[in-house]
C-alpha cells in the first residue's frame, strides 16, 4: 500500500464476502493466499517456538505459500527444506511476516521491517501479548482466515531517537514502544531539561523519563502511571519515572512534536529503547525524539477489537 503523509493508525477491514477497491479480493474470488511469500520469525530460545514453527511452516506450504525463515530463527529451529532470509531479504520479498513469540519478538521484528513496509501479525507465545493477536491453540485456524483475505490493517507510529554529543550525531535508533532516558547502574537521580518544539518545558530531577507511543502506552509507561492511548490517537506520552517533585505528571503531546532531552547532571545515565539497554549518556548530551517517517503495519485477524484486548489483558470487568 502506498505511503501517505499522515501515519495515524487506521484499521481497514477486508471482509471475506465482498471485494473492496484497492483491497485484496475475497476468499471466493482470489486464486491463491492473500499474502505470498510469508516470512516466519520465531523466538531465539527454540523450544515451543520451534515446534510451532514446524507446524505453521507446513500449514502455509500446504496453502500454497512460499515460506521464508528469518536467518536467526532458522539457526535456532533447525528446520530444513525452507528458504532462509535475513531481514533485508525479508523486507524485499515477503508480503507478510508472522512472528511467533511475545511482544518483545514483535518489537524486534518491527524495528527491522518498518522501513520495508512489511506488515506483521503475531502468534502469542509470551505472557501478556498486547501485540500478538493470535492465540497459540488457534494458530492454523486464524492464519488460515487471514490467508483467505479476512483481516484488517493498521499503521502504528514508530519513534526515531538520536543522540547529539558536542554537535555531532553519535547514535540513532527506532522504537515502537518507547524511548527511555534513565539512570544507569548507580542508584542516584539524574537531572535533565526537556524542550518540546524548541520551547522549554521543565528541568526534571528523577530516575528518568519515558517517551511512549500509543502502542507503548500499555508497556513501561503504564507501570509508571501513564495514560493508555488508543492507537488512533496522534500523540506521544511523556511519563516521568519517580520524579523528585511530585507535581511532575505525565503529559501527552502531538506526535508531530520534536522532543529534546538534555542531560544536565548524571553520574550514570543510559538511553533505552523498547526495553533494550543501548547507549550510555554523558552530561551535555541531547536526545532528540521525533515520529519516524516509517510506521509499522499490523495485520489483525477477523474479530479483532482493541478494547476487547485491553479487557482481556488487564482483566477489566471481571467479577471476583
Amino acid at each position: 500500500m502506498p505511503d501517505t503523509p499522515n501515519f495515524k493508525a487506521r484499521p481497514v477491514p477486508v471482509p471475506a464476502s465482498s471485494d473492496l477497491a484497492g483491497a485484496r479480493p475475497s476468499a471466493a474470488a482470489q486464486t491463491g493466499p492473500a499474502f505470498n511469500p510469508v516470512g516466519l520469525i520465531g523466538r531465539r530460545n527454540g523450544g515451543r517456538s520451534a515446534d510451532s514453527l514446524v507446524e505453521l511452516a507446513s500449514f502455509l506450504r500446504q496453502r500454497g505459500c512460499e515460506v521464508l525463515l528469518e536467518d536467526e530463527t532458522a539457526r535456532h529451529a533447525g528446520l530444513p527444506g525452507y528458504k532462509v532470509a535475513d531481514y533485508a531479504q525479508l523486507g524485499a520479498s515477503a508480503q507478510l511476516a508472522i512472528v511467533l513469540g511475545g511482544d518483545g519478538s514483535m518489537l524486534n521484528a518491527a524495528r527491522h521491517l518498518a522501513q520495508h513496509r512489511v506488515p506483521l501479525i503475531g502468534v502469542n507465545q509470551g505472557r501478556l501479548g498486547f501485540m500478538t493477536d493470535i492465540a497459540l491453540d488457534r494458530m492454523t485456524e486464524v492464519v488460515g482466515q487471514v490467508m483467505d483475505g479476512q483481516y484488517s490493517i493498521e499503521d502504528r507510529t514508530l519513534l526515531s531517537a538520536e543522540v547529539i554529543r558536542a554537535g555531532q550525531s553519535v547514535f540513532s535508533t527506532l522504537a515502537l514502544n518507547d524511548v527511555v532516558v534513565n539512570k544507569g547502574a548507580v542508584g542516584r537521580l539524574i537531572e535533565f531539561f526537556v524542550h518540546i518544539d524548541g520551547e522549554f518545558v521543565y528541568d526534571l530531577r528523577s530516575d528518568g523519563l519515558i517517551v511512549a507511543t500509543p502502542t507503548g502506552s500499555t508497556a513501561y509507561a503504564l507501570s509508571s502511571n501513564g495514560p493508555i492511548l488508543q492507537p488512533t490517537v496522534p500523540g506521544v506520552v511523556l511519563v516521568p519515572i519517580c520524579p523528585h517533585t511530585l507535581s511532575n505528571r505525565p503529559i501527552t503531546v502531538s506526535d508531530r512534536s520534536r522532543i529534546e532531552i538534555t542531560i544536565r547532571h548524571a553520574i550514570d545515565a543510559m538511553l533505552n529503547f523498547d526495553g533494550q539497554p543501548q547507549y550510555d549518556l554523558h552530561e551535555g548530551d541531547r536526545v532528540v525524539i521525533r515520529r519516524s517517517d516509517h510506521p509499522i503495519r499490523f495485520v489483525h485477524p477477523p474479530g479483532y477489537s482493541y478494547f476487547a484486548m485491553l479487557r482481556e489483558k488487564l482483566h477489566w470487568s471481571e467479577m471476583y
